[in-house]
């Protein structure tokens, strides 16, 4: 690990098959907390690279427990980290389309950062997270849509937590959740709490054989395709191409939202809220 920080420290990359051993070598529970911040510090302060988060998702998604799944299923899901207070809006965008017929295998958490994460509004919703793996595979097969609580399927997690939360600051962890679905979909719409990384990601998800992903950011701070502002997207293509773009409210015929519009709070308040948008009592 000396040696990779150096690397890191002197401002060079890693490329994707380092940069998966030393994910691996984490995830196998090799070095101590120290040693795990001081990793990543210094790949923070260099900036990560779309090889190098490549190759930690790959080490990731070898350590992970999988789920079967069904073919063109979807995740779609957030960074989290935008420190917007929104209500789960991925969560219940997730309701919708699995409603229209699309299966999803949706892949999420407890908060991190805020009030609610979508592990906790779904339990509010009365959905049982703690599913073994066969039965969310059930879910999914069979009514369209199940829940992956990411603790139970990540279990190596354990061995970055104590540095994570040492550290008390986003590192490439924040990103690499939502590109390891154990259910190991390859279309996705994730949402990235920082502008400057659609385009970064994108190339991951190519890197990692997805066949069609959006990866988006709200011009006003959101990890979320927004209603307040435009939409940035950098779109992998069912050609293996990336294309970016930005969308508006208007383009669809919407007004411009206010984030108070979308403003949450504790997991019982989202319940409501997303009850209350489902069966159309609140149609924005």
């Amino acid at each position: 690990m000396k040696q990779t920080i150096e690397k890191l420290l002197g401002n060079q990359s890693l490329t994707q098959e380092e940069s998966r051993d030393v994910m691996f070598r984490i995830m196998s529970g090799e070095y101590d907390d120290a040693q795990i911040a001081g990793f990543l510090i210094a790949l923070r302060a260099k900036g990560e690279r779309s090889a190098e988060i490549a190759g930690f998702a790959q080490a990731m998604r070898d350590k992970m427990t999988k789920i079967e799944s069904v073919d063109d299923a979807i995740d779609m899901c957030g960074t989290g980290g935008d420190a917007s207070g929104t209500f789960n809006i991925s969560t219940a965008a997730s309701f919708v389309v699995a409603g229209a017929g699309v299966p999803v295998a949706k892949h999420g958490n407890r908060s991190m950062t805020s009030k609610s994460g979508s592990a906790d509004v779904l339990t509010a919703l009365g959905v049982d997270i703690t599913l073994p793996p066969e039965k969310v595979s059930e879910c999914i097969k069979t009514i369209g849509i199940g829940f992956m609580f990411a603790p139970s399927l990540h279990p190596a997690m354990k061995y970055a937590m104590g540095a994570r939360k040492a550290l008390g600051t986003r590192t490439v962890f924040n990103i690499l959740g939502p590109l390891c679905n154990p259910a190991g979909v390859d279309r996705q719409l994730m949402g990235i709490f920082e502008g400057s990384l659609t385009d970064k990601v994108a190339k991951v998800l190519q890197k990692l054989g997805s066949k069609h992903a959006m990866v988006v950011h709200g011009y006003e701070g959101l990890d979320e395709v927004s209603t307040t502002a435009s939409t940035k997207i950098s779109h992998l293509k069912m050609d293996n191409t990336i294309e970016s773009t930005a969308i508006s409210p208007s383009d669809f015929g919407f007004e411009k939202a206010t984030l108070d519009d979308l403003k949450g709070g504790e997991p019982e308040e989202n319940a409501v809220i997303i009850k209350n948008i489902l069966d159309g009592t609140d149609k924005g």
